[in-house]
């Protein structure tokens, strides 16, 4: 009996237990559902409740409020909800603020991640640069705007900080540019050669007589053109062909007194007394010196000794092989002294007159062979040299005359004729060359940048001199051969390089003041 109780008195007390294990498990799983499903609801309210702005252009730019971007002056634009919701769990589980997640998913790379610096990045950019000391701050889309304190730009962006050795060199001399930059903009460098530039001018010209092979026929005393043996403009005549017969009182005068004084000298040898012998050939040489003065040859003053006969007309002959090219002489016409009878040129060899610019005279010079073709004349190359390169321009077609002489023995070529003439020239003595698209001209100074490695790049001034070939310019001063020149992207050189150097301008005038 005592059993039987004692064993009912443990089983009531083990359903007891059983009945409130089972309860309490109940109670903590109802409270372990709502408790879970109130952070989320939470999130929920907040993300509804909190409305966040951005700036489409710079993502960086977060508000909690409607408004312009005080980088661009954009109007924000509202993050959607969902976005705004995953972020801040994201945030939550990073323990990170919304502003802070945006602005690192933000933060650009490069030279561009130093725009996007805050002060508040400050101590861990300082730890980055090994303690490097901040020598200022600068602003990040004007770098000429500097602080010596943190801060906004103008622009409302946070000032970025330039540390101990990332400074411009003093008077912006050499500029240094991250390598990884220098390949994205594209930056090409080649060695400055050393070599004899070529050049090839193509020009027009005309053709004209050789001045030095005109002769004008005219007479020193006057008379009477008895008859004519050249009556065409045009004709060719040669060396001792007769070209007139011209009947002068004058000349017959001195004819008969050459012959008195002829016969007297004959007579006056064979004087006892020297001086009468002497003074009989004195007179005969005066009046033969007169003859020979109005171009009578000795030929015919011989011919006049031999025959004893006093010519009425004396014969005019050609001095050389020409061309006549202008007749003034008639028949019967009566032609004073010095009147111009015949004029004639030689064109077995012409003159050519090529017109040049400015910039082309440096690769002329005289003694250069050419070449011509003329269009009349196709399939025959004429080849002369450079006689004469005149000192000065034309005042109407502002070029330069270069005299060309040129061999026209089968007289193809004829005066005023157009032709087209080639200059193939080449440099004396090998110099530096350099392309011209590695030169930047400012209109003052010609500069090129030297690539001296690791990114670093030194403006020079150079002196430039002739242009040859393929866009190539000599070197006159400022560059040897070797060197590394940049050849594209040296615009974006040149920008930074002035940016640089109004900085220094810049820390130097400010220095300057906090000294006074």
């Amino acid at each position: 009996m005592k059993v039987k109780q004692f064993l009912k008195r443990k089983t009531l007390r083990a359903g007891s237990l059983l009945a409130i294990f089972v309860v309490a498990a109940a109670g903590a799983g109802i409270w372990g559902c709502s408790s879970e499903k109130k952070p989320e609801a939470a999130t929920a309210q907040k993300a509804e409740a909190t409305q966040l702005w951005t700036c489409g252009m710079h993502p960086q730019v977060i508000q909690d409020k409607p408004g312009n971007c005080p980088i661009c002056g954009m109007k924000l634009t509202p993050v959607k909800a969902e976005a705004a919701t995953t972020t801040g769990a994201h945030e939550h589980d990073a323990g990170m603020t919304m502003g802070e997640t945006r602005a690192a998913e933000a933060k650009p790379t490069g030279e561009m991640a130093m725009a996007s610096t805050s002060p508040a990045d400050t101590p861990s950019k300082t730890k980055s640069k090994k303690g490097k000391k901040i020598l200022y701050w600068r602003a990040p889309m004007d770098p000429t705007y500097i602080s010596d304190k943190p801060g906004k730009s103008p622009m409302g962006m946070d000032l970025i900080p330039v540390y101990e050795g990332e400074e411009p060199t003093s008077g912006g001399s050499t500029i240094t540019i991250d390598p990884n930059v220098v390949q994205n903009i594209g930056v090409r460098t080649a060695p400055v050669e050393v070599k004899k530039l070529h050049r090839e001018i193509r020009t027009v010209g005309h053709v004209d007589y050789d001045e030095e092979t005109m002769y004008r026929i005219n007479t020193k005393f006057s008379g009477w053109i008895e008859k004519l043996y050249v009556d065409e403009t045009g004709q060719r005549v040669y060396k001792g062909q007769p070209m007139l017969d011209i009947y002068s009182p004058e000349l017959v005068a001195t004819q008969e007194e050459y012959l008195l004084a002829y016969k007297n000298a004959q007579k006056l040898r064979n004087s006892q007394f020297a001086e009468v012998a002497q003074s009989g050939d004195d007179l005969l040489q005066a009046v033969r010196q007169r003859l020979l003065l109005w171009d009578i040859s000795e030929a015919q003053i011989r011919e006049l000794e031999t025959t004893g006969q006093v010519r009425k007309t004396m014969t005019l002959y050609a001095p050389h092989d020409c061309i006549v090219i202008h007749k003034n002489a008639e028949e019967g016409m009566y032609a004073k002294a010095g009147m111009d009878l015949f004029r004639v040129a030689d064109l077995t060899k012409v003159w050519v007159y090529a017109h040049l610019f400015e910039y082309e005279i440096p690769w002329v010079h005289v003694g250069d062979e050419v070449e011509m073709e003329s269009p009349y004349i196709p399939g025959i190359v004429y080849k002369g040299r450079v006689k004469y390169i005149y000192p000065y321009l034309d005042k109407k077609t502002r070029d330069v005359k270069v005299r060309l002489e040129v061999p026209n023995p089968d007289l193809r070529l004829k005066p005023q004729m157009y032709v087209n003439v080639r200059f193939l020239d080449e440099m004396k003595q090998p110099t530096p060359v350099v392309p011209s698209e590695a030169v930047i001209r400012t209109g003052r100074r010609n500069i090129v940048f030297i690539a001296l490695g690791n990114g670093r790049f030194e403006p020079r001034e150079i002196v430039l001199g002739a242009e040859g070939e393929n866009e190539e310019f000599q070197v006159l001063a400022g560059l040897k051969g070797g060197e590394q020149i940049v050849t594209s992207a040296q615009f974006l050189l040149d920008s930074e390089s002035r940016i640089q150097e109004a900085i220094q301008k810049m820390l130097k005038q400010r220095l300057q003041k906090k000294n006074k």
